[in-house]
């Protein structure tokens, strides 16, 4: 891969990171027609995502078309902040949009299980913020990841965005006319039915979607933007489509996506937004410390139900060294374990040298493992039933609006327990960028590397640091937030650390 194409993953990377099966049913009357795998033009190009071959992975990528009638939504009342909106069909309009699918080259390692992300466009191109977080546990479990482009930026551009900056102010239709040059998209007011009739895709097109592979598992995510408009899925959409079995609401804000926006009339969700509380699908939160306190999650916080968690993961934030960087080359191998962990003791401040750079050093806390475990409690969920545990919210500080309570090393408490704030090498925090860096960088946090005399204090010797640290990870792994695959890599990358020294 050239180094600008590589350029441009970085810039999609950046962009992103700001559940019996039911009857499925849309308000579209016969579902997308599905045309593909597509081999026309210069191939996939899918610029957020994994640099690797997935072939070495056992993993291969094909990419498909739908195309059908689209339905927007609108509302006769105000949208309530409890969620609990009553929409109807609105506007129809054609559209052709595009997925691309993952899986495993033998189907006999497929798990039943497929994971459909709505792909952020706050570049103003596709990035598939979960798939590059989680990707290590899909692909050892064996489940099919489809990224949907579901919104219009993706096919059209948008001029102000990051991918305009990098020469994709067009999206995919200018990037290769040959392949993408027929895609149409009538407007993010039809995202969500698009979003729909991918999960149809998946369930009745399997023959030709996941080539003969027969899923038992849909799931629909999202990450920050996308999170977002998967927040009004579920309070508007959801209760009558029935198409995914349970849903990963990864780093959402305060509020809400419009329901509706230009050319239709606007409709607007209030902030907060809350997520409606009688789904019959289960719904997980994911949420870090900068999704609380720069994205505003921290006024949309509601309590766990039978069917809602939500788990709040301290030292972590929006993104962080892994999801930038160490994420794109991660085969499963113990380099990328070794990589985010030295990435504590040596956090870089740029995620992109000379077009991407934060006054302090980024987060370096590495929330991959967090979710890989959210992703597999989800599924579990929606299978069998059994419900993730509750997980501890951080403290906030009633004294400092907007602040954390810290722990006498600097890293907030409460909230999620891992080895990285238990056993701490480095303050880890989702706050801490300069009010005047802006921009992307406030989501990204902050790391200081503990000083020699501090690790010292803590550790006197390097087998009472990987002591401590097998202790912290052990109880994580009990506590239900971590993977014993992840927890075996975790020690393995403290012991070959010299730390204190």
């Amino acid at each position: 891969m050239s180094r600008h194409h590589s350029i441009l993953v970085t810039l999609a990377l950046v962009a992103a990171s700001l559940a019996l099966l039911p009857t499925p049913s849309s308000a579209s009357t016969t579902g997308p027609t599905v045309d593909g795998p597509i081999t026309s033009g210069n191939g996939v190009f899918f610029v957020g995502s994994t640099l690797f071959d997935l072939a070495t992975v056992g993993y291969r990528q094909d990419e498909f078309f739908l195309s059908g009638t689209a339905t927007s939504y609108s509302s006769s009342k105000a949208l309530s902040q409890k969620g609990r909106w009553t929409v109807k069909p609105a506007a129809r309009a054609p559209f052709k949009t595009r997925v691309v699918v993952y899986r495993p080259i033998d189907p006999k390692k497929f798990n039943g299980t497929v994971v459909v992300e709505w792909l952020n466009v706050t570049g103003g191109i596709d990035a598939g913020a979960v798939w590059l977080s989680g990707h290590d546990e899909l692909i050892r479990e064996g489940a099919v990841y489809v990224g949907v482009t579901a919104q219009q930026a993706g096919i059209a551009g948008a001029p102000n965005s990051i991918g305009a900056t990098a020469g994709l102010a067009g999206g995919l239709k200018a990037t290769d006319p040959v392949r993408y040059g027929s895609l149409d998209h009538p407007g993010d007011s039809f995202s969500y039915d698009i979003f729909t009739q991918a999960g149809e895709a998946v369930r009745r097109s399997s023959s030709t979607l996941l080539s003969g592979l027969k899923p038992k598992t849909v799931l629909a995510i999202g990450e920050s933007q996308s999170a977002i408009r998967l927040t009004t899925y579920l309070n508007a959409v959801t209760p009558s489509t029935r198409v995914y079995d349970g849903y990963l609401i990864y780093s959402r804000g305060g509020g809400a996506a419009p329901l509706a926006q230009a050319p239709q009339q606007q409709i607007t969700p209030p902030t907060p937004t809350f997520i409606r509380t009688d789904l019959r699908e289960p719904v997980l939160i994911f949420t870090t410390e900068a999704d609380l306190m720069v994205l505003g999650y921290l006024s949309a916080r509601q309590p766990d139900t039978d069917r809602l968690r939500n788990w709040e993961v301290a030292g972590t934030a929006h993104d962080d060294t892994y999801g930038l960087v160490i994420s794109r080359s991660d085969t499963g191998t113990s380099e990328a374990d070794i990589a985010a962990f030295q990435s504590m003791l040596s956090p870089p401040a740029s995620a992109i040298p000379g077009i991407l750079d934060c006054a302090v050093p980024v987060n370096a806390g590495s929330h991959t493992y967090e979710l890989r475990a959210a992703v597999a409690a989800l599924e579990r969920w929606t299978r069998a039933g059994s419900a993730p545990p509750h997980s501890p919210r951080l403290a906030v500080s009633q004294q400092q609006a907007g602040t954390f309570q810290l722990d006498a090393n600097g890293n907030a408490r409460g909230g999620i327990r891992r080895p990285q704030v238990d056993a701490p090498i480095a303050k880890l925090s989702g706050v801490g960028q300069p009010a005047e860096t802006g921009g992307l960088c406030r989501a990204f946090g902050t790391t200081v590397p503990l000083d020699g005399s501090q690790l010292a204090a803590l550790y006197p010797t390097h087998d009472a640091f990987v002591t401590a640290w097998s202790k912290a990870v052990d109880r994580e792994v009990r506590a239900g937030f971590l993977l014993r695959p992840d927890a075996t890599r975790l020690k393995a990358a403290a012991a070959q650390s010299t730390i204190p020294g």
